[in-house]
């Protein structure tokens, strides 16, 4: 299992759980990071943060620090 952050642009993968608790859990959520929703990253900023994913139909910037509380399954 890698994290959202491990992903390389191109890559698809499916959201397997959210490893935070809290506001950032909730607000992860609220975005549409949810278990089973369909990932795929788009491109990193020129020194690799924050990366920038597609889900839902939309585009997300993340900070990778969140971003590696997302397990992703393939």
């Amino acid at each position: 299992m890698c994290t959202l952050k491990d992903l390389k642009p191109g890559q698809k993968a499916y959201v397997g759980s959210i490893a935070v608790e809290g506001l950032m859990r909730r607000k992860l959520m609220d975005m549409g990071v949810t278990p089973g929703v369909e990932v795929q990253v788009n491109k990193t900023a020129p020194f690799g943060d924050p990366i920038e994913v597609r889900l839902r139909g939309y585009s997300l910037s993340l900070r990778k620090k969140d971003a590696e509380n997302i397990l992703m399954v393939q």
